[in-house]
């Protein structure tokens, strides 16, 4: 990671404190669960969405994004990369500042959409291991 890279990750970690989990799991054993419950523990509000769920890590879990009830500065993604089109345009409505596509997600039809109402976006990378890579907590 380049030392520009890292100065912008390092800003976006630091100006965020609501993060909206889009797709995350109830199950502790998957990384949609494990992701979220670190960041979490290091600080910030987690809102997860999941329809099939109504509460995940103490928080109610709404059906999608646009129902989330509080503003949120980031929305993490643990969907097919087909879904993250959509994904971005409800992160931009809901006024987000940032997209996150977690590991193996890729779509620069999501990166469009999301540049182009104004959020940073992060494809294909761990949100909590870059975290502990940028020496801001211990890493999942």
């Amino acid at each position: 990671m380049s030392a520009l890279e890292s100065e912008e990750l390092r800003d976006l970690y630091e100006e965020t404190s609501t993060i909206a989990v889009v797709g995350c799991s109830a199950n502790p054993d998957k990384p949609a669960n494990k992701v979220p419950r670190y960041l979490q523990d290091v600080g910030y509000r987690i809102m997860p969405v999941n329809p099939r769920e109504e509460m995940i890590l103490g928080e109610r879990s709404p059906d999608a994004l646009g129902e989330v009830d509080v503003p949120v500065d980031l929305v993490v993604v643990f969907r097919p990369a087909d879904e993250a089109p959509q994904i971005a345009a409800d992160a931009v409505s809901v006024g987000a500042r940032a997209l996150w596509l977690q590991d193996g997600i890729v779509s620069e039809e999501a990166r469009r959409v999301a540049e182009d109402g104004g959020l940073t976006v992060v494809m294909d990378r761990c949100v909590a291991r870059t975290h502990g890579e940028l020496g801001l907590g211990p890493g999942p």
